[in-house]
């Protein structure tokens, strides 16, 4: 259990880091969603293949609730093959892709008052950089969470020369390393040609925790200010007998908020 344990024991380090190091810029950005959902504007979310994975967290989930917009582009989530069709060359390919994101954009409609919410572990890709300049573009805020710190000087693959966290109004960092994987294989390393074999990604469980974080620093400023929320209960709970009249009461005031869209 030597690498188990190993992992666990980076996962809380990483958990850790985000609260010591990442309260005032979460506090920001929940002062900017609680300001966003109670004005009955949205916060779009979205992220590519392993960052799809908080947008999925947020909403529609147990104990998620209404203002939170996923903007789940299949072809870039990781409901993909590895071989044939939405294959992971197709992936790897759109991901990069500038223009790409022009395209999402169009098939939506948006409010100057939205906020875009972007997940990106490296901020390099040309899909979510474009994206954050587009919403910008429309008078949307744009907020990126990933490894900011640890991106260092890694070339933009946007021709504006700029990363993610660059090009966004409010940055919270994921505190993982840059290359995710943690755990090394010792068998298979070999230093002197620079092979390193890890396993154990971490930006996947920080990005959950920064989420969660985040709209639970949100829920509160809502609670405080008297603003009803709209909470998808679950609906498996013994005894609760008005849970699938709550899980309606979600989805119609979500058909309500994002109807314009």
């Amino acid at each position: 259990m030597k690498y188990a344990k190993q992992w666990k024991l980076n996962a809380f380090e990483v958990m850790n880091n985000i609260e010591a190091t990442q309260e005032n810029q979460i506090k920001e950005v929940a002062k900017l969603f609680a300001d966003t959902i109670q004005s009955g504007h949205l916060v779009h979310t979205f992220g590519c293949g392993h960052a799809n994975l908080p947008i999925e967290e947020m909403y529609p989930r147990i104990g998620g609730f209404v203002g939170f917009h996923p903007l789940c582009e299949l072809p870039l989530t990781f409901f993909t093959h590895v071989r044939g069709e939405m294959g992971i060359d197709q992936f790897l390919f759109l991901e990069r892709c500038q223009d790409y994101a022009d395209a999402i954009m169009k098939g939506w409609n948006f409010d100057k008052n939205d906020v875009m919410w972007i997940f990106s572990h490296t901020g390099i890709n040309a899909v979510n950089i474009e994206l954050a300049i587009k919403a910008k573009e429309l008078g949307m805020k744009v907020v990126a969470f990933g490894s900011a710190k640890n991106c260092g000087d890694r070339k933009s693959g946007h021709t504006s020369g700029k990363t993610l966290f660059q090009v966004a109004d409010y940055v919270v960092d994921n505190c993982c390393p840059l290359q995710d994987a943690s755990v090394q294989i010792e068998q298979w390393a070999d230093e002197a040609h620079g092979i390193h074999n890890f396993i154990g990604p971490l930006s996947t469980i920080a990005f959950i925790t920064d989420v969660w974080m985040t709209m639970g620093a949100t829920a509160e400023i809502l609670e405080e200010r008297g603003v009803k929320m709209y909470i998808h209960p679950s609906h498996n709970q013994p005894g609760d007998t008005t849970a699938r009249e709550r899980l309606a009461e979600c989805v119609e005031k979500y058909r309500e908020v994002t109807q314009r869209c």
